[in-house]
């Protein structure tokens, strides 16, 4: 249905996120390949059927031959090359004016690097593999198979946005609509990043208390059985 309404970004990203559900909970990698083939193989028509899908891909591929679809994404690595190391100072950004199409949303990115730097653009990038790996962590620790499969999904649905979205700002990537989580303007987005995040604390607290709760369980028992051998003696 996703894919029905034109959009092959957000239809890839859900994918994704499906089959590595799918490994998480086991699924034979039998099934997982021809999956992920076949999905490669739609993907693939779906691109080559659409003339703008197909344009993009072609200008992520030569460029220099379509410039007119490769302009945005030229225009971004300009922003990120202008600002160099320390960034131009917040607000003083040029390719905002007109320049970079979807400066706020979907190429906000290259803005913060033109404006704040190098530091700035490597300190989200940061920030973003420790979301991955925090909630990753949560996800193992979870006390029951659900929280495992429902906090992998959750991290996993807003990092890969996240990396799909500097990957097509830096031109790693074909350029795809996509906002990043947490910074692009929007309310939406915004608060369905922040519910993944408010369910993550719970799974986190949930395994807290369990491990709590086992610590505590095996601290009486030790205690029980040494009571039993004193009265013994």
């Amino acid at each position: 249905m996703i894919a029905a309404e034109v959009d092959l970004g957000t239809s890839t990203l859900i994918g994704a996120t499906t089959l590595l559900l799918l490994f998480v909970a086991g699924t034979r990698l039998l099934y997982i390949v021809p999956t992920v083939l076949l999905g490669f193989a739609v993907l693939g028509v779906g691109i080559w059927k659409m003339p703008e899908r197909a344009g993009r891909f072609l200008a992520f591929l030569y460029p220099e031959k379509y410039v007119a679809d490769a302009y945005q994404a030229e225009q971004g690595l300009i922003a990120l090359g202008s600002g160099g190391v320390e960034g131009l100072g917040l607000g003083n950004g040029r390719q905002k004016m007109l320049y970079l199409p979807f400066a706020h949303t979907d190429f906000i990115f290259p803005v913060m690097g033109e404006e704040l730097g190098l530091r700035c653009t490597l300190a989200v990038v940061a920030i973003f593999l420790t979301f991955i790996l925090a909630g990753s962590y949560i996800a193992l620790k979870a006390r029951d198979r659900f929280g495992l499969i429902l906090g992998i999904g959750i991290t996993f649905l807003i990092g890969l946005q996240a990396v799909i979205n500097i990957g097509v700002t830096t031109a790693v990537l074909p350029n795809k609509g996509m906002p990043m989580p947490f910074v692009s303007y929007g309310g939406t987005n915004l608060v369905f990043c922040l519910i993944g995040v408010g369910i993550l604390v719970n799974i986190y607290r949930q395994g807290i208390n369990e491990r709590e709760e086992k610590r505590t369980l095996s601290t009486l028992s030790a205690y029980t059985k040494k009571g039993r051998r004193i009265i013994r003696l």
